[in-house]
């Protein structure tokens, strides 16, 4: 029998874990791992953290029947792996989740502007029925261009292709899948001059931060839609107000704003830690975008299903599971 901890576990979580795994000692702590809260679990052989857990060679030192680690995120930069390979400690990781889940909510976003579902509803709701100045456009025959075409842009470009829509798509690397689908692949100013509809789905490091800026917002297609539900700090705001000011952008659909606080995973926003440290509604409330009527915004909210949250418990469980049965997987290499 193991004894597995599960640290910075949310209470709703709870009773998913509890009903995946039997036969061996489960503990479930809000707290963080820490060289404090170590001493109380030093005997467990196995511990779920997430990100506010920083996994330090003074910490494992601490834990000297650790075995395994499984960490709730796609990111592992809060463990010192290096230390735990030498201590024979091994590491897995969430490689995706949600994948679908954005990619669904960045349609919702582009639907809600191309068939202007909120003015729509809003005007219903008043008892007003007229369709004065709702006139939208179909997506069908327009040129969308993604900019990143990994697990979530890959499953835009599908969405796209059934609405049929034509495809560009910007990205390190190539996707065969799609290309055999008609997905064409592009620099990112042909990307930029060509499509109706541009839609991020990049990470945000020191290449594709402002990406969209202020010296290529002219280069794009006059009346493009732009949508990005993928992290703020890839487009320059003042580029944005300044392609809606200039008609350049007819519309912007924004998960995601370049002045929310730094944010590792999306699954923070959902932690009481996250919420201690980062007041959003301040920040979102002083954001220049949300008086626009030709913006629309959603509050970093892509990510939240209960499918996508589910997911990430899924695949910790089955990590702990394979590991105790000797076949691990989403190793940290």
């Amino acid at each position: 029998m193991q004894k597995i901890v599960f640290f910075e576990l949310e209470p709703w979580e709870e009773n998913y874990v509890k009903s995946s795994i039997s036969d061996h000692e489960i503990i479930f702590t809000q707290e963080k791992l820490t060289n404090e809260t170590a001493l109380k679990y030093s005997d467990a052989q196995i511990m779920s953290v997430f990100i506010y857990s920083e996994i330090t060679k003074d910490l494992i030192d601490k834990l000297p029947n650790l075995k395994f680690i499984a960490t709730r995120s796609m990111g592992f930069d809060h463990i010192d792996v290096g230390y735990c390979r030498q201590k024979g400690i091994t590491v897995a990781y969430v490689p995706t989740y949600g994948a679908h889940t954005v990619a669904e909510h960045t349609f919702a976003l582009l639907l809600a502007i191309s068939r202007k579902i909120i003015p729509s509803s809003e005007r219903a709701k008043k008892g007003e029925f007229g369709n004065e100045e709702l006139d939208g456009f179909d997506l069908f025959g327009k040129t969308i261009g993604v900019m990143g075409t990994g697990n979530i842009g890959r499953n835009v470009c599908e969405i796209a292709l059934s609405f049929g829509m034509k495809v560009l798509a910007f990205s390190h690397s190539q996707d065969p899948e799609l290309t055999a689908k008609g997905v064409r692949y592009v620099d990112l100013n042909d990307l930029l001059v060509s499509c109706d509809v541009i839609s991020l789905h990049l990470p945000h490091n020191k290449e594709t931060e402002h990406i969209i800026n202020m010296q290529n917002i002219g280069n794009i297609k006059k009346g493009a839609v732009l949508i990005n539900t993928a992290r703020g700090a890839l487009i320059e705001t003042q580029a944005i107000v300044e392609g809606l000011e200039r008609g350049i952008l007819s519309a912007a659909g924004l998960d995601v704003l370049e002045e929310e606080c730094d944010l590792r995973e999306e699954r923070e926003l959902l932690t009481t830690e996250f919420l201690k440290k980062c007041d959003l509604k301040t920040q979102l409330l002083n954001h220049v975008l949300l008086t626009r009527g030709d913006v629309l915004i959603t509050p970093h909210n892509a990510f939240n299903s209960k499918e996508a949250l589910q997911e990430i418990l899924e695949v910790t469980v089955a990590n702990i599971k394979s590991y105790i049965e000797n076949t691990p997987r989403n190793l940290v290499s």
